[in-house]
């Protein structure tokens, strides 16, 4: 394992904690906003870790919300009773980027429950599929996380699949640069190394929807 991808296994594990702590501190309760929360998490990263950087906006969405991909910015909502919230959120850990995304179901509803399942399970499969591949293009592995989609009777909602990830700031992102993302556009092997001859290494990520009932899950972390 190279120092890079131990650095940033390292980030991981601290936004892990993190999110840990969410749940331990009850933060994602009903009648709070999507806002508040937002809030509430940034403000322990920094009472965790001094975190004060994200390397990405930080995604809080509850309700019909969790239809929306990253790149939208629907109107803030408020938790309701039996809903459903995901958050994604990219802290930076001494200059290492993490991403981290996870659903939450606030009561009982056996839809939504079956969707968090189903999106983590989903996450395993897509993650076991990548590591046997000797070659495997960032069009053909959205597809096969479409298809998953597809495979546990959901809908995948978003325009990608994941994305690059690594030191902060990591190799600009740019919207028209497909071969940085995970994407149905991009004909690249995501196993080729980058323009240094690095291993590149991944985010992956799970969006599910029902857009009949208003709901979606999300699941994301390195691709390790």
């Amino acid at each position: 394992m190279n120092q890079t991808l131990k650095n940033l296994i390292a980030a991981e594990a601290k936004a892990a904690q993190l999110f840990q702590e969410i749940e331990n501190r009850n933060i994602i309760t009903a009648g709070k906003t999507e806002k508040e929360v937002n809030t509430a998490v940034f403000q322990l990263a920094d009472e965790l870790f001094g975190v004060k950087k994200h390397w990405h906006k930080r995604i809080v969405r509850a309700g019909a919300n969790t239809l929306y991909p990253y790149d939208e910015n629907p109107p803030d909502l408020v938790i309701r009773e039996d809903d459903i919230v995901f958050l994604d959120f990219g802290p930076i850990f001494e200059e290492w980027e993490a991403d981290y995304g996870r659903t939450y179901v606030i009561g009982k509803d056996p839809h939504k429950i079956k969707l968090n399942k189903d999106i983590a399970r989903a996450w395993q499969e897509c993650r076991d599929y990548f590591f046997t591949q000797k070659s495997i293009t960032g069009a053909q592995y959205y597809n096969y996380c479409v298809n998953k989609a597809q495979d546990y009777g959901w809908e995948y909602g978003g325009p990608i699949a994941g994305h690059l990830i690594g030191h902060f700031p990591h190799e600009q992102l740019e919207k028209e640069n497909k071969r940085n993302y995970i994407h149905p556009e991009n004909d690249e092997d995501m196993l080729a190394p980058d323009t240094s001859g690095n291993k590149r290494e991944w985010i992956l990520e799970i969006h599910f929807v029902d857009r009949e009932k208003k709901i979606g899950g999300f699941f994301e972390q390195l691709l390790v």
